[in-house]
């Protein structure tokens, strides 16, 4: 049995993380900061002093890191690092602004990017957290920070992560990393995109 800590989960499980989670050999711990989710652990991104030491297996982590200052990153991402086993390894996704900016950039601030599940979505949205969501008192949805393709892989590997995948999907907006504690090979990492990755 392998361990996956769920960083940030919500009121998700891990059938709603990546088609390579959702597998009985994954025993999900969940942690967040918003007790009313119910999680295993109440805990944040930077503070996850309740997880011992090279525990997990894997993180996932899905529209977090955007919500933390800027200066919280590598804080977030050494205890990522701490937590991992030595063979551990990050799946995290996170908005693109590399493709959420060309919307600006054409004055589509306000118009709908797509639809989600919690209703349509703007480029402003993205950058700055769901509106809806807020004007409803749930500060949590506050974006603080964001990355392109550039600044996650730049930002993974300045605090230790030695292997890193990242996709840009410009036509969802977000991007989505691989980054492992360990170095691996090529083929290694691709293995693990392909089951983690969505299609």
């Amino acid at each position: 049995m392998l361990t996956l800590l769920h960083v940030g989960c919500g009121e998700k499980r891990k059938d709603r993380t990546t088609q390579g989670f959702n597998t009985p050999q994954w025993h999900e711990v969940r942690l967040d900061i918003d007790a009313s989710v119910e999680p295993d652990v109440i805990g944040t991104m930077t503070n996850m002093h309740a997880v011992e030491d090279a525990s997990m297996d894997t993180i996932f982590s899905s529209h977090n890191i955007e919500h933390l200052y800027p200066h919280e990153v590598p804080k977030a991402l050494n205890e990522f690092m701490r937590v991992l086993k030595p063979e551990g390894f990050l799946v995290i996704t996170c908005p693109d602004l590399h493709s959420v900016c060309a919307l600006v950039a054409q004055d589509q601030l306000t118009e709908v990017a797509y639809q989600s599940a919690s209703g349509p979505i703007s480029p402003l949205d993205i950058l700055y957290g769901h509106r809806t969501a807020l004007a409803q008192g749930n500060l949590y949805m506050a974006h603080r920070c964001g990355f392109t393709k550039r600044v996650l892989t730049g930002t993974l590997q300045s605090v230790g992560f030695q292997s890193i995948a990242c996709l840009a999907r410009p036509s969802t907006f977000d991007l989505w990393a691989i980054a492992s504690k360990s170095a691996r090979i090529k083929i290694e990492l691709q293995t693990l995109a392909l089951a983690h990755f969505p299609n």
